[in-house]
């Protein structure tokens, strides 16, 4: 169900003066809202979003002007369509007095019929219309609904662990090779006049001397690296020697082991790098340039390895360090060969940053130092300012000289100028790698190592500089280009707004002046760029450029709360964003800020943690790190401080993290096990208004004690088993689900003593009810809980077993039940040791299970009763069990079976009657074990319906003929008018499951389906939690697709609520016209196959579904006479479908389907045979009393109500909530005969009328208490009531037949009939039936004919009746007959022309067999009758 039973956060319009539009009536205009209600709503188990993102597009009130419906013609921000004008309605607007008026074109006034029952004020009143505002709601279209708790395909997906970096790595060591040779320039350099001289901001023609000079630059370039990481070794090399350069390569490697080392080059004293890739250091006299071969240097350094080289045509080393590479490796391989166990040499994940390409020459620019590529690298900052004032055509007040540009700050102090501009290029920087790197490229250069990372968010700015000075700097692995993106400019915009402000802070410096420094607003700017992109419908193919910021963001305390507001909506996306995020590193800042006080803080970093542990819980020991999981421990507490409107959503995320964090991790069950969390689930479970807390906190506590005894008597100790069963009649079936989840895991501890026996029997027993729950997703559970309790008391259910398969062989009847009886007396060991026990109990539930109506959970439970029999055949027990089986398996082959009408008491013991899917068996040969559980589900079936019908027994079986009494109470009447209606005809021909049938949502055979042979394994596994865990992992924050304008979802529901009032609108004026027509033109004729026995129309779509007398649904398109779908029911033989029901009709239909075994199902897609499925399947009807006049299964949908209303053979009518799942009321029927019709308002609903085989019309009211829910009965009728029906619309006729013929109209504050209209018999006098006279023979030619189907127009004043003399009577509710129709036969139809038959539209008669009419049914809305005869597959469609 799409409803919460809470307001939706609609503005609600002023009612007071409020009426029904002029031109409609009530229930045209209650149409028309309900297909324009809120159907996109939220799940039961979820609630607490914005009010803001829970508005809905539809409103169901044309008076709510301050939520204008939108169209697409205007896009969504033109006025409201005015409401389209209808003809005049049988029931419509009122003026002020409760006065009609309404006038014809000539202005004249009419007089119209009023509404029955006195609710032609009650519909126009303020409250009702409050009413409807709020209570038009889709049913069985939940998640559960769409997979019954199984995984979705994504699941395996998860947990999703490649954001985490595996091969994190350190530069742990640094050598910084300085080959400058100060005041002797190399022999192929030729250098300018002025040229760039500073090296590391050192000037080496500075009067210190040679030795102190290099000292001094080697100093400051070491101070520069150490910026970037202090934790890495550095070490100096000034001008060295080819024998030193060796020996500290050598070193390097040796000491860093497997971590990176780095290689610092500055070449500009000696010759550039030659064309194979040499470079140059000096020999030990400094008389002489030697080359050092890139071989060698790989030689010495290996790898992992980073190399920076700082030199003109330094292109040429880059260019030739793979080829070399590859050298290295082949020679490995040839030493391998030689010798496999040889060490070799590791040159992988070498990484190289030059400064140009190989024929360029580095900028000797004065104003520039001279070691610019290196500059950039170590000291991005000054660097970029002196550029940038460079560049700037406008005064700055910036005097450029060798020294570097004087910022107020630290780089570590974000709040300085200077910090603030480190801060702003680190993200900038990292936001251009992230939006134009490759996705692992940008994982290994900018996340593996902090010292790589720097230096490549350092390489970008040194790109852009260089480049505008003509050089190229190059790298491996390559980049792209990113001089050029955008956010260089913000770069700009940011240096220039310090520059600007220098005069100022250094004055402030001074003391001169009091100046406070303006921060910077670019932050804040990109956090509303991020907004905007989570405001224009964000996808997983356009990633958002300002992540890196966001993430940047973070550090600061200002812009934090926003940044995490911002991200926790960009997480709520999906899957995709939350691993987009842990990609981009977000992952130890949220770990670290749970260490933060702040109290604003909690709600959105409980929303953060919990879509991290729905991708990925492995986090666990992060978690673990400085008791973080407390922090969500402190929060789960209801007494707990969240300043957040919707706290216990809040909670219940808690506990999800707390779940997901106990889950498979027993470290994190011990730091969890305190008694501050289970008393916060314990007092959560108690929570009113949010399921999704008492949900979560029931699998909080699962996984508490998951494999953990010490949680589980810490739980005993505080009765938390006993509060969980307490929810065992929640109203929300995830709730309930979870509570059987939790105890399931509580079974199992290792000491089974006394006492953990009686509790765990208790459990047991308190869960035996629930067998009967409407959810296939708790039955589910509750058979995974049979699984684990059968498991651990295998022993016990091993004879409980054997003393079910004795029971089954004495009741058969021919097992020598007698003699058995008569062992018994005479003290024969034959009694049972599992009779009056949990256990027995127990094992008729799964049994019961084990032919349950929905295909999952009947295939589970037969797989505990085949380990159970498995274990039986292996144990000391095996011998006797097979001597059971053996003479059950005589007995079933002398007779196939035998009719047997069980006692009451024994319909009891076992508290179920039989359902109707059998399970989806193992693939095993017919042995003794595979006959003792068919044997099994056998003696549930007959239990119910009496055994197997007599078509299908086998030939040497002598059936019982069912006995009718040949007189009624009455001894004046006909027996037939006391039958039921399927009494007098034989089975028509043909087979059961005939058709496919659809599977379950969720469920799959060829998924589940053990190999043959493979013996099953208890307890089952469950995937409940997993399951669950997909809640955090879907959008919270959006409106759903349907309520999206220009969604898909969207343009089909506007397209079918225009539909919908087209088709009110075409056939409203049809009313007056069609009760004065004689419905006797012959419009199709469609060919079922085989025998229909139920038809239902579907009010908009053209579908007419069409049930025959067995187990098979058919739909037509009756608009183009084409059959779209045809599927099995799945009901067992004997059996037969009683009614169908279509569900949701304004927006996406579903199919309801009830059947003479008590079975109720649901099915979507039903007109697409490729995609129909059963949504759901429970047992309507458990306690069916034997009778030999069966109604089998009665139901009624109310839409509005969302209940079902179910009676039959049995002494209550049964209330079931489709929100919740459950039987909410039985009220006492108050009567020994069974219901036979069944109708109710659909507009309010809390009226309900039914019919009664002894001819008694009783009305009920569910307002009251179900004892005296009873508050009027009619019992003008005689005989059996063919059908009750009160209309939709129109002006709510309730109208009732017998069997008799007699139809009668009631008005629900009349103590009798309004009319009476004889609908059976000929309206000529000479021809009205009077008795057959006495010893007349022709009994059954000259009797008076019985009325077979009555059906009612939904709006039109017209009803039609059929009769077992082939005749379809129409009238209308005044009493007048409006004509005769005679259904064509198919031989008839062939022999008539078939289709010029049609168009002739003349009633075809003749000697053919006039069969009686087995059923009619009116179109809601169109004018349109279809009726079906006995005997004849053809469906015949009769306009007006």
């Amino acid at each position: 169900m799409t409803r919460n039973g809470m307001t939706n956060g609609h503005t609600k319009p002023d009612l007071e003066n409020y009426l029904v539009p002029t031109g409609y009536s009530v229930e045209d205009y209650l149409n028309r809202a309900r297909s324009q209600g809120d159907r996109g709503g939220q799940n039961l188990a979820v609630r607490g979003r914005k009010k803001d993102d829970e508005e809905r597009i539809f409103s169901p009130l044309y008076g709510d002007a301050e939520r204008p419906l939108v169209y697409p013609d205007n896009n969504g921000r033109g006025p409201r369509r005015p409401p389209a004008k209808r003809n005049k309605s049988d029931a419509g607007p009122q003026d002020r007095k409760g006065a009609r008026i309404e006038q014809d074109e000539d202005g004249e006034e009419e007089a119209q019929a009023q509404i029955r029952h006195g609710w032609d004020n009650e519909y126009s009143s303020s409250e009702y219309l409050s009413f409807l505002h709020s209570n038009f709601y889709m049913y069985f279209t939940d998640k559960r609904h769409d997979n019954n708790g199984s995984q979705s395909s994504e699941a395996s997906h998860f947990p999703s662990k490649d954001w985490r970096m595996k091969d994190r790595m350190k530069t742990v060591s640094a050598a910084l090779a300085i080959c400058l040779n100060i005041g002797v320039d190399p022999p192929d350099v030729i250098k300018t006049n002025p040229t760039a001289k500073l090296e590391a901001w050192t000037d080496p023609t500075a009067n210190l001397g040679g030795s102190k000079v290099m000292e001094q630059i080697g100093k400051r370039l070491q101070e520069q690296y150490e910026s970037l990481s202090l934790r890495t070794r550095y070490k100096q090399y000034l001008d060295p020697s080819i024998e030193e350069t060796k020996r500290f390569s050598v070193s390097l490697r040796r000491n860093a082991k497997d971590e990176r080392v780095l290689f610092h080059y500055n070449g500009h004293g000696v010759p550039l790098p030659t064309a194979s890739g040499e470079l140059w250091v000096f020999n030990k006299n400094y008389t002489q340039y030697i080359p050092v071969g890139i071989y060698d240097l790989q030689s010495w350094l290996a790898g992992p390895s980073l190399y920076v080289y700082d030199v003109s045509h330094a292109g040429n080393i880059l260019h030739n360090f793979n080829a070399n590479i590859e050298r290295h490796k082949k020679e490995n391989e040839e030493l391998r060969e030689r010798d496999p166990q040889a060490p070799v040499q590791n040159y992988d994940d070498c990484i190289q940053l030059a400064a140009c390409e190989r024929n360029e020459m580095l900028p000797t620019n004065p104003d520039l130092p001279a070691d610019l590529f290196t500059c950039c690298l170590t000291t991005p900052i000054d660097i970029a300012l002196r550029w940038f004032v460079l560049q700037n055509p406008l005064n700055c007040h910036i005097t450029i000289d060798d020294s570097k540009i004087p910022v107020p700050g630290r780089l570590q102090d974000r709040r300085s100028p200077l910090g603030e501009l480190n801060w702003i290029f680190t993200a900038i920087t990292d936001t251009i790698a992230w939006n134009i790197l490759p996705r692992p490229l940008f994982k290994k250069l900018f996340r593996q190592d902090l010292m790589v990372a720097a230096l490549f968010r350092n390489f970008l700015l040194a790109e852009r500089i260089m480049r505008a000075n003509h050089c190229h700097p190059v790298s491996s692995p390559q980049l792209p280009e990113t001089h050029h993106h955008p956010l260089w400019q913000s770069w700009d915009l940011a240096l220039e707004m310090v520059i600007r402000q220098m005069p100022m802070l250094i004055k402030h410096e001074k003391g001169e002046v009091q100046y406070d420094y303006q921060h910077s607003d670019f932050f804040a700017q990109q956090l509303t760029a991020f907004e905007v992109y989570l405001n224009s419908g964000p996808t997983e193919d356009h990633a958002p450029d300002q992540l890196p910021i966001v993430l940047q963001v973070l550090l600061s305390q200002v812009h934090r709360l926003r940044a995490l507001i911002l991200l926790s909506k960009f997480l709520d996306l999906g899957p995709w964003a939350v691993h987009l995020a842990l990609s981009i590193g977000i992952f130890p800042y949220v770990v670290k800020l749970l260490q933060a006080a702040s109290i604003e803080l909690k709600p959105v970093m409980v929303f953060i943690w919990a879509r991290i542990m729905a991708v990925d819980y492995t986090v666990q020991s992060d978690l673990m790190k400085d008791n973080g999981v407390q922090y969500f421990i402190s929060i789960m507490s209801p007494n707990s401080d969240i300043p957040v409107g919707n706290a216990s959503e809040h909670r219940a995320m808690c506990a999800f993290i707390i779940a997901t964090f106990c889950k498979k991790y027993p470290h994190g069950q011990t730091v969890c096990l305190t008694s501050e969390l289970m008393n916060s689930c314990i007092m959560n479970m108690a929570e009113p208004e949010n399921p999704l807390l008492r949900q979560w906190s029931c699998l909080c506590l699962s996984m508490l004690w998951y494999d953990y005894s010490e949680a589980k008597w810490v739980g005993i100790r505080v009765n938390a088993h006993i509060r969980l069963c307490d929810l065992a009649l929640d109203p929300v079936p995830e709730v309930r689900a979870s509570m059987l989840h939790a105890l399931t895991n509580f079974l199992g501890m290792p000491d089974l003593t006394d006492q953990v026996e009686q509790i765990e029997e208790a459990i047991a027993q308190s869960l035996l009810f629930m067998t009967m729950d409407g959810s296939a997703l708790v039955r589910k559970e509750l058979t995974i809980f049979w699984s684990a309790f059968v498991k651990r008391y295998e022993s016990k259910f091993i004879v409980a077993a054997y003393d079910q398969l004795r029971e089954e062989r004495d009741r058969h009847p021919d097992s020598g039940g007698l003699e058995n009886g008569l062992e018994a007396l005479r003290g024969g060991d034959v009694q049972s040791y599992s009779a009056n026990t949990i256990y027995g109990s127990a094992w008729a539930q799964v049994l019961m299970l084990s032919v349950d109506s929905h295909q999952e959970v009947a295939y589970m439970a037969s797989m505990i009763v085949d380990y159970i029999h498995e274990a039986m055949m292996s144990s000391p027990m095996a011998d006797l069990a097979a001597a059971v089986i053996e003479d059950i398996t005589k007995s079933s082959k002398k007779i196939q079976s035998v009719k047997r009408i069980p006692s009451l008491e024994s319909i009891k013991s076992t508290a179920l009657s039989r359902p109707s899917t059998p399970p989806a068996q193992l693939n095993k040969a017919e042995s003794y074990l595979s006959l003792s559980i068919k044997r099994t589900a056998s003696s549930l079936r007959n239990l119910v319906v009496g055994g197997p019908s007599t078509q299908n027994q086998g030939k040497g079986s002598s059936p019982q003929s069912k006995q009718y009494p040949t007189s009624t109470p009455r001894n004046r009447l006909p027996a037939e008018w006391s039958r039921p209606p399927s009494v007098n005809e034989s089975a028509n021909a043909g087979h059961y499951h005939q058709a496919p049938l659809p599977p379950c949502a969720g469920f799959s055979v060829a998924r589940t389906h053990t190999q043959q042979g493979d013996k099953p394994t208890l307890p089952l596994e469950s995937t409940l939690l997993q399951w669950s865990t997909e809640y955090f992992r879907e959008p919270q924050m959006r409106p759903n697709d349907p309520d999206e304008p220009g969604s898909t979802d969207y343009n089909q529901r506007l397209y079918r609520r225009t539909r919908n009032e087209r088709i009110i609108a075409e056939n409203q004026p049809l009313k007056s016209v069609a009760a004065s027509s004689k419905w006797t033109r012959l419009e199709a004729f469609l060919n079922n196959v085989s025998q229909p026995t139920k038809m239902t129309f579907h009010q908009f779509d053209s579908h007419l579904v069409v049930a025959d007398d067995k187990d098979t649904m058919t739909v037509w398109d009756f608009a183009r006479n084409e059959q779209l779908s045809r599927f099995s029911n799945g009901n067992p033989e004997g059996s037969r479908i009683n009614d169908a029901k279509f569900m949701n009709e304004d927006d996406q239909p579903l199919l309801m389907v009830g059947s003479s075994d008590g079975v109720l199902k649901v099915y979507r897609n039903y007109a697409d045979p490729a995609s129909v499925k059963c949504v759901t399947a429970f047992r309507a009807l458990t306690e069916l009393v034997p009778s030999n006049k069966n109604a089998g299964l009665v139901f009624d949908w109310q839409q509005g109500q969302g209940k079902a209303l179910v009676a039959g053979d049995l002494k209550v009518i049964k209330v079931w909530n489709a929100a919740t799942e459950l039987c909410v009321a039985d009220i006492p029927a108050r009567s020994s005969s069974c219901v036979t019709s069944l109708t109710s308002d659909q507009l309010a609903g809390q009226i309900f009328v039914a019919g009664f085989g002894d001819g008694v019309v009783r009305v009920f009211d569910q307002r009251l208490n179900p004892r005296t829910a009873m508050v009027k009965v009619w019992r003008e009728h005689r005989q059996w009531i063919t059908n009750v029906h009160m209309q939709r619309g129109g002006v709510r006729e309730l109208i009732s037949g017998s069997r008799n013929g007699e139809v009668k109209l009631w008005d629900l504050r009349n103590e009798g009939a309004v009319m009476t209209i004889n609908a059976s018999h000929n309206s000529n006098p000479s021809s009205t039936y009077r008795g057959p006279e006495k010893n007349d023979h022709s009994y059954e030619t000259n009797r008076a004919p019985t009325l077979r189907s009555l059906s009612l127009h939904e709006h039109a004043p017209v009803f039609a009746v059929g009769t077992d003399r082939h005749e379809v009577r129409s009238f209308n509710t005044n009493g007048d007959p409006l004509g005769v129709f005679e259904p064509l036969s198919s031989g008839v139809w062939s022999k008539a022309g078939g289709a010029a038959a049609a168009a002739a539209g003349a009633v075809v008669g003749g000697s053919y067999k006039r069969n009686a009419i087995v059923a009619t049914a009116y179109h809601p809305h169109r004018m349109l009758l279809a009726v079906c005869a006995w005997g004849d597959s053809h469906v015949s469609l009769v306009g007006y």
